[in-house]
């Protein structure tokens, strides 16, 4: 039965066909024999149409996206100014190679980034493709400069699923399977757990434990301080499920990494470019990275990544590090329009309304008996789902149900860790569409209480 959203606004749902309808079927039996079956698809959404915070389907099905292509899309689907910097700058340059040549927008986006970095002092930029790109050179960085080879990083953490950037990556075990021998010289620590912690009763105390591991037990144990380059993480951490950890942990990493001549690489890939309500999520914890990886948002939609590092660690010579397609003249012209964007409309919006999302949803927990915990900054928002309240056990499945619950009602929506749906809608989302996807989930959840989807 075709669930058609009442009205038929631009900026709203409005479902034409069953799921998937006849057109997107034929090209996702196209698809199965030809594409890598390693591509994770939660639904059979086949997208040919965006805009805004809207897709729609090769069927006409319009749909919300609570996704932004999996936190990417910042100004939103084809935002007009950033369409009109790729089209103005495609009929102008399209390619000439960053690494060997010179072109004033790639200086001028680095300025930029430099200038927006946390913390203040000079910086340096390094452009690539992608998130696991930006994390290879921010290692490549760490260990050119400190002369050392090992590094710390986090259970749960993702940062990418190259060779480098995989060895640090410690989400899902399919991601690592098979692949080994990794990159040596990563040791995993637990990362701020207080939300496993009676439910962040105690976050501060639990995040100080998890730091104390790294100097009173890896220090001293296994791990030379000597030989220990950075200190890998994620502000808020994606896909363990959006956990936001407390400002004390920052404080007292920072702290134990000054002590012994560590750096800090903070991988904004997903948190960055105004995702929490802020240029960067750093900023909400006081943390100021020795070095930072970006992606995702920077280009609303075209490949672009950087690598931001105070000026005295990247001073490698020519040649050691480099990208043919890095910081190419079109996306460089996505990402500029992109950043004036968001520093002058999309930042307060995210705010406000990741505001009103948070404050509708602070009440699931009580309401609905499904509904673990309800974490997030601005519009990186995650929703626990659990087997019933008394218990709090993780429902994988019933997570699941949800999120295929909601794209049969025209909400694009992912999981995230184990049991938590992630919200990650474009910055321009409107109050409307937020409310819609508020009482879209709401009306899931009443059907996920009484057991039936």
């Amino acid at each position: 039965m075709v669930n058609v959203v009442e009205g038929t606004a631009s900026h709203l749902p409005h479902l034409v066909t069953d799921l998937p309808g006849p057109k997107a079927a034929a090209v996702i039996e196209r698809d199965r024999k030809v594409l890598s079956p390693s591509y994770t698809r939660s639904y059979p959404l086949v997208a040919e149409r965006g805009q805004g915070a809207m897709i729609t389907d090769v069927d006409g099905n319009r749909f919300l996206d609570c996704n932004a292509g999996i936190a990417v899309v910042a100004a939103g689907h084809c935002h007009p100014k950033v369409v009109a910097a790729i089209q103005r700058q495609a009929a102008q340059l399209v390619h000439m190679s960053g690494t060997d040549f010179y072109y004033e927008n790639m200086v001028r986006l680095a300025e930029k980034l430099a200038a927006l970095a946390p913390g203040g002092g000079a910086r340096r930029v390094y452009f690539g493709n992608s998130g696991t790109e930006a994390m290879e050179a921010a290692l490549k960085t760490a260990r050119y400069h400190t002369g050392r080879d090992k590094f710390i990083a986090f259970l749960g953490g993702f940062h990418g699923r190259t060779m480098g950037s995989l060895s640090l990556t410690a989400s899902k075990t399919v991601q690592r399977a098979g692949f080994g021998p990794l990159v040596p010289g990563v040791t995993h620590i637990p990362y701020a757990y207080c939300y496993r912690c009676s439910y962040g009763k105690q976050p501060e105390s639990c995040a100080v434990e998890c730091v104390k591991v790294i100097e009173e037990q890896l220090l001293k144990t296994i791990l030379p301080a000597q030989e220990v380059a950075a200190i890998v993480l994620e502000p808020v951490q994606g896909e363990d499920g959006y956990v936001v950890p407390p400002r004390k942990f920052f404080e007292e990493l920072q702290a134990v990494a000054q002590r012994y001549g560590i750096l800090i690489v903070a991988d904004e890939v997903q948190t960055g470019m105004g995702r929490t309500g802020k240029m960067w999520a750093s900023e909400h914890f006081g943390l100021t990275p020795d070095v930072m990886a970006v992606a995702k948002g920077i280009a609303s939609g075209l490949p672009l990544s950087a690598t931001i590092a105070r000026t005295e660690l990247m001073q490698w010579p020519p040649g050691a590090h480099a990208s043919t397609f890095g910081g190419n003249p079109v996306a460089v012209e996505a990402a500029l329009a992109t950043v004036e964007l968001i520093e002058q409309e999309l930042l307060d919006n995210a705010t406000r309304i990741g505001a009103h999302m948070l404050g509708r949803m602070r009440d699931w927990p009580a309401r609905f008996e499904n509904v673990g915990q309800v974490r997030g900054l601005g519009l990186m928002i995650g929703v626990e789902i659990v087997r019933d309240r008394e218990s709090r056990e993780k429902a994988k499945d019933l997570r699941d149900q949800m999120v295929q619950m909601a794209f049969e009602r025209g909400l694009l929506i992912l999981g995230a860790g184990e049991n938590t749906i992630r919200l990650s809608p474009p910055l321009i989302i409107s109050r409307d569409q937020a409310d819609f996807a508020m009482d879209t989930l709401e009306e899931c959840l009443k059907k996920l209480t009484r057991g039936s989807g």
